[in-house]
């Protein structure tokens, strides 16, 4: 999710003034992306999750 945010952003600003209009859909894809990072957590707590999850080490106390 990371990745297509910072895609997202770079094709707003690509799009100058455009990017944030209705006309194109670029802001409506990075608002999404946004929710998306927010709502399922950062990548910081999933990769200390998977790793505990693959390791069975705990990375935080």
């Amino acid at each position: 999710c990371g990745k297509a945010l910072d895609i997202a952003r770079a094709a707003r600003d690509i799009h100058g003034g455009n990017g944030i209009s209705d006309e194109y859909h670029v802001l409506r894809h990075a608002v999404n992306l946004e929710t998306v990072n927010t709502y399922e957590g950062t990548h910081d707590i999933h990769a200390l999750i998977l790793g505990r999850a693959m390791t069975g080490l705990q990375a935080f106390q």
